[in-house]
């Protein structure tokens, strides 16, 4: 071989390297915006660092093959509904991943198109599974911080409470039978709710 030039496989190999150079920088980048839009992870920072969503991707494919469809209600459900990755980001990192030889196609019904990890891609796996192990650790996290909060139609109706009590207040001072109405009411409400 000549110096300067390449055999059709290095070159091959070296357009594949920066097209995955250029996928990943761009799916970064989407990653940083959706997140600084507010996106659908509700304004919570971060949940995956650079790299992580491929590494998750992996994991969850050595569990049991998935498509990508299988992996964002996966990942949604892991985290109580706070965060789902869009389509325009594990589309295209399952592509990566395939064209690195770290996932194939297994067979599947009609259109919808499963993966499964390939022996490279258990290696990649276990390489980073410390990483992968923090990945978990701050899902399970936000998902169990996530159960702790009321849901939205009890923090409606706190806010109306509250709302309610704020406006009486101001009209001027209570009388005695408004204070022991007020009071009954509140009371009431506490018993229902220990009940329900």
């Amino acid at each position: 071989m000549r110096f300067g030039h390449h055999t059709n496989a290095e070159s091959r190999e070296s357009c594949r390297e920066r097209r995955f150079s250029r996928l990943t920088h761009w799916l970064e980048e989407h990653h940083r915006r959706h997140h600084e839009r507010g996106g659908r992870g509700r304004g919570r920072g971060r949940l995956f660092e650079h790299g992580d969503l491929r590494l998750l991707v992996l994991h969850l494919l050595a569990a049991q093959p998935r498509s990508g469809y299988e992996i964002i209600k996966t990942i949604e459900e892991t985290v109580g509904g706070l965060y789902s990755p869009s389509p325009g980001v594990v589309y295209p990192t399952l592509t990566l991943l395939e064209e690195q030889g770290l996932i194939v196609q297994t067979a599947s019904e009609g259109a919808k198109k499963t993966f499964a990890v390939t022996p490279e891609g258990e290696a990649a796996l276990q390489a980073g599974r410390a990483t992968v192990v923090a990945i978990l650790e701050r899902m399970e996290h936000l998902g169990a911080t996530e159960g702790r909060e009321p849901p939205a139609a009890v923090q409606r109706a706190m806010e109306n409470v509250k709302t309610a009590l704020r406006l009486k207040f101001a009209r001027g001072t209570l009388t005695s039978a408004q204070a022991d109405a007020i009071a009954a009411a509140l009371d009431q409400a506490a018993l229902t709710i220990e009940k329900a």
